[in-house]
Order: structure tokens, then C-alpha cells, then sequence
């Protein structure tokens, strides 16, 4: 019977479905992390399929095809809710980054021809790690589906991310995936040994004990803080923006935030917390005149009405370069004004009523940046609409903190919402003093849906990582506050207008991951070009030791 299984025609797409099946199965928000253990099993039991039946004119292409619909599929079962926003842009989306994940899967078939057995197999997990270290930095970085975040659910699983980052989780998946693969492969042809399963269950098991030991023992530190966190519950389509059928006047949204605000401020607050994008108007915030705006007088006087507060907040900023026009990459230009730039910007008012901004740089592509605009001009018509300005902003280069004015070691890092998803991109606030974590978003335009559910779990992932407590600040939800040791401590519901209030603890010292960053991510990336050299070489010169016999029983 197994033997007519594995000899049917659709074999092959059996084993894609069943790959992305098992691993949304294993994805955030179910916690069923377990089945990201097994998910790669049938991609790599379809490679050797594929290989060693010798039915395949295009064996490569083959492993191509069938890779790329198991990819397709887990990428749609998990993130189809991109296209609530646009339903092109969402398609898109799905296909493109099915299409990246064939790259490594590609690279290690070709590697293991060339390469044989040993080497090939270790080029897989080789590949894939660096895949995703690269996809964290380019113009398409599009890293929801990095595997260490699928354990945001399961996360006292993991709490050795203060050592590795995800992508040791990452690493951890793939371990495991190819031992019980190699302990399968010949299977039905020869009976399974069970008896072997016990290396990569143990591999399994340890790192479990492990997490749990630590989390055990790991105390939280640092100094008391009370913060108050508001989620304004402003429709992003349809209230939010001037324009909008059921726009609510800016003025009316800023005075449900201090309202909301109020609720909660106590002597002992020291930071009030709001989304980002929650502060705009019609013809902008230019940065350069901040100070004169009346909404942000009505600001200065809300912080000086209690005694400790500061505020960190998002608002949609502009700066203004007049007829510079190589004053930034990111510049746009207004017929009979001048160039300028647009932000999403982070603002923190202080008690000395000083004004620090900070501009997300981690910018979501297709949304706020047009990845390579010299190449991929043509993909405008595919950008996902968030409600606001599509189009490409301006991001800096540091990773600024907000420091309290009356407490210097009380830095908050203002991280706006894709930022979230980013592990070392996190830690360099850290190691620039932040003690605190924010993280500011509006999660409300992909309805009630696993992504903003997602979301929230990921950044319990940062807290590990780097031993901060996290206060979340959401627009439509969810708000929230996360200790150092990724718990939930507290939370808002979806869609409702809520304001929450926490003390929570700001950590000065730095884990192992913060000060060294995505060691695993580059180490991969340099084992990775080593290897797809070596295999090139490989074939090279496997193809100039053929015969012209050889190659004529070859292309026969």
C-alpha cells in the first residue's frame, strides 16, 4: 500500500499541501509550536523523491515547482489577512515571499548534487538561516515568517533567546526537521528504527528544560516605573483621516487621548504612552515649527498638569528642504513649494517642555518604501493601502532613546510597530540605554485577524531577548504590557476604547544576544557563500570530467 503511496502521481503535491499544512498548523496564534518540528520533513523526503526516482527530465526544477507550493500555501494560511488592506497588494505579498523561500531550498538542492549527502544536508539549515538574516536587511525585508518567531506563543520555551535571538530558535527547528527526516527517509523501503528518534527528541526536550530553568531562576530588575498606555480606538478607515466617510475632527481625537490618559495618571506616572499616527492634521506637522502648533501647546500644557509625566506619542511628521533636492533619498516634491520629506514619527514631550522625535527607519515595503524605486517602479499599483500616505518615507540611521528628564537610566526605546518584529534591530536601542521598551502601533487594518494578534505575541519574543518590560500602545488593539520575562501581564481588548496603567521595571544591564547581535544570522551568511562557492566549483568540474560519451548517456 505505502509503496504505491509513494510511486502515485500526486505524491508530490501530497507533500507540498502537507508542508504548508504542518506548519500553520505550528504558527501564532495556536499554540502548537510543536509541528514546526516536522514541517520540513515532507520538502525534504519530496527532494529525495524527486532525485532518486530518475523519472524527472528537470529534477530541479521540479523540487522548484513543488517547494514553491508548499511555501505559497504555509505563506497564505498564515499571513492571508495582508489582504484586507489590498487584496493585489496581500497577493502579491504571498507569492513574492514564497518565491524568496524557494532561493535557499533551491540552493541546498543543487548544493547536496554536488556536494553529496553529508555536506548538502548541513547546507540546508546553512541556507535557510541566511536567507533569514538577509531578509531582516534588505529593501523586501519581510520577516514574519522567521521561524524562531513561531515559539511567540510557547515563548517559556525559549527563553534562552537572551542568548541566541530567534534565529536560535530558528536553528532549533531546522535541527530537528532534518534528524527526523534522516532517521525516515528510507522509509517504506526499510522499517523506521524508532529506537533513533530519541536523538531529536532529546533535541527537543533539552532546550525545553533548559528555557524553563532559566525562567525559573531569571528575576526581574530594575527600577520601578509607573507608565499608562492608551488605545484610542480610532477606525483607520474610516474615522481616522480627513476624508473619511465618519471622520472624527483631530482636535476631538487628541482630547479623547488626554481624556483616556486622565483616567489612569497617578503622582507616580512617569510616561503616558500613545499609538502611533495618533497625532495629525491636514496640512501637516512640519518638524521645523513644531513648537508653534496649537495641538502641541494643548500637549505641553496636558504634561505640565501632572506632576511627573512625559509623553510618547506618533504623529505624521515633515521636513522641509526647499530647493534642495539632494537632501535626502526619500525626497518628494511639491509643484511651487519646494522638496520635502514625510515621516512616521515618534514624539516625546518632556517636563522641560523639549521635544525629541524619533522617525521609524524599519519602514514596511510597499506601504511607507518602495523597495529599489529604480527597479520596482511598476509596483505602485500593488501597494497595500493602510489608510494613510502610501508612498516612500524618510527613515534615520540611529536608534534614539527617550531619556525622562527627571531620570536619566529611565530611557524608553520608541519603537514603531513593524519595528516590533525586528530582533537586533530592538537591541541597538538597548545598547544606546534604553531600559524601557514602547511600542507604538495602529494594528487595526487587517480586521479581527490573526496578524495583530501575532503581532502582539512577537514582541513578548524582544523582552526576552533583551530583558525589557515592553508597554504596547495600539491604536485599534491590542494594548498591552509585557515583562522581562515575556509575559502578559496585562491587556486591552480588541476594537474597544481603553487605558491601561502598570509599574513596571527599567533594566539597565545587557543581555548576551544585545551586545552581540545576530551572531548566528552572519555566521550563516559567510557558511552560506562558502558553501554555494564550493558547489559551483563542484559542478564545474564534475561537468569537465564527463566523457563525451557520458554526457551523450546523460541527455539520453
Amino acid at each position: 500500500m505505502l509503496y504505491r503511496v509513494v510511486n502515485s502521481p500526486y505524491i508530490l503535491p501530497f507533500l507540498a499541501l502537507l508542508s504548508g499544512l504542518i506548519l500553520w498548523l505550528g504558527w501564532p496564534t495556536k499554540p502548537l509550536a510543536f509541528f514546526l518540528f516536522v514541517g520540513f520533513v515532507p520538502v525534504l523526503y519530496m527532494e529525495k523523491l524527486i532525485v532518486e526516482s530518475g523519472k524527472y527530465r528537470s529534477p530541479g526544477f521540479t523540487f522548484f515547482k513543488w517547494s514553491f507550493l508548499a511555501m505559497m500555501l504555509w505563506n497564505l494560511f498564515t499571513t492571508w489577512w495582508v489582504m484586507h488592506s489590498t487584496l493585489p497588494g496581500g497577493i502579491f505579498a504571498v507569492l513574492l515571499n514564497a518565491l524568496l523561500m524557494c532561493i535557499p531550498l533551491t540552493a541546498f538542492y543543487f548544493t547536496r548534487k554536488y556536494l553529496g549527502n553529508t555536506l548538502g544536508y548541513i547546507s540546508f539549515i546553512v541556507y535557510w538561516v541566511a536567507f533569514e538574516q538577509f531578509h531582516l536587511n534588505w529593501d523586501l525585508s519581510w520577516p514574519w515568517l522567521t521561524l524562531g518567531n513561531g515559539f511567540a506563543t510557547l515563548n517559556t520555551w525559549v527563553q534562552w533567546y537572551e542568548y541566541t535571538g530567534f534565529l536560535g530558535g530558528s536553528v532549533w527547528v531546522l535541527l530537528v526537521n532534518l534528524l527526523i527526516f534522516l532517521i525516515i527517509k528510507d522509509y517504506p523501503q526499510q522499517r523506521v528504527e524508532f529506537k533513533k528518534l530519541w536523538l531529536p527528541l532529546v533535541l527537543i526536550v533539552v532546550p525545553i528544560v533548559i528555557s524553563y530553568a532559566i525562567l525559573a531562576g531569571y528575576e526581574e530588575k530594575g527600577t520601578p516605573t509607573e507608565v499608562v498606555v492608551v488605545q484610542p480606538n480610532i477606525d483607520p478607515y474610516h474615522e481616522k483621516f480627513s476624508g473619511h466617510d465618519n471622520f472624527i475632527p483631530y482636535e476631538e481625537q487628541q482630547q479623547r487621548m488626554i481624556s483616556l490618559s486622565e483616567q489612569k495618571i497617578t503622582p507616580k506616572t512617569k510616561f503616558v504612552v500613545w499609538p502611533e499616527t495618533a497625532l495629525r492634521q491636514d496640512n501637516g506637522y512640519w518638524e521645523e515649527q513644531l513648537h508653534s502648533y496649537q495641538s502641541i501647546q494643548e500637549l505641553k500644557e496636558f504634561v505640565q498638569r501632572h506632576p511627573d509625566i512625559e509623553l510618547v506619542t506618533g504623529l505624521d511628521s515633515y521636513t522641509f528642504y526647499g530647493d534642495n533636492k539632494d537632501a535626502s533619498p526619500t525626497i518628494r516634491h511639491l509643484e511651487g513649494f519646494g522638496y520635502y520629506d514625510s515621516f512616521n514619527t515618534a514624539m516625546h514631550i518632556n517636563r522641560k517642555n523639549e521635544i525629541d522625535l524619533y522617525h521609524k527607519s524599519k519602514l514596511v515595503p510597499g506601504v511607507e518604501k518602495l523597495p529599489y524605486p529604480e527597479v520596482f517602479k511598476f509596483l505602485g499599483p500593488l501597494a497595500i493601502d493602510l489608510g494613510g500616505t502610501v508612498g516612500s518615507q524618510g527613515s534615520q540611521e540611529t536608534r534614539d532613546v527617550f531619556k525622562h528628564s527627571q531620570n536619566a537610566a529611565l530611557g524608553a526605546a520608541p519603537v514603531i510597530c513593524y519595528e516590533s518584529i525586528y530582533g537586533e534591530y530592538v537591541s541597538e536601542y538597548v545598547k544606546n540605554g534604553a531600559s524601557l521598551i514602547f511600542v507604538i502601533t495602529n494594528d487595526g487594518w487587517w480586521s479581527d485577524s490573526p496578524g495583530y494578534k501575532q503581532h502582539l505575541q512577537y514582541a513578548t519574543l524582544r523582552a526576552i531577548e533583551t530583558r525589557r518590560s515592553i508597554a504596547r500602545a495600539a491604536n485599534t488593539g491590542i494594548s498591552a504590557f509585557i515583562n522581562q520575562k515575556g509575559e502578559i501581564t496585562d491587556r486591552s481588548g480588541w476594537w474597544v476604547q481603553a487605558s491601561l496603567s502598570q509599574t513596571i521595571l527599567a533594566n539597565t544591564d545587557l543581555t548576551f544576544y544585545t551586545r552581540m547581535g545576530e551572531y548566528i544570522g552572519n555566521s550563516a551568511l559567510w557558511l552560506a557563500l562558502l558553501l554555494f562557492v564550493v558547489a559551483i566549483v563542484a559542478g564545474f568540474v564534475n561537468r569537465k570530467k564527463q566523457t563525451p560519451a557520458a554526457k551523450v548517456a546523460t541527455r539520453a
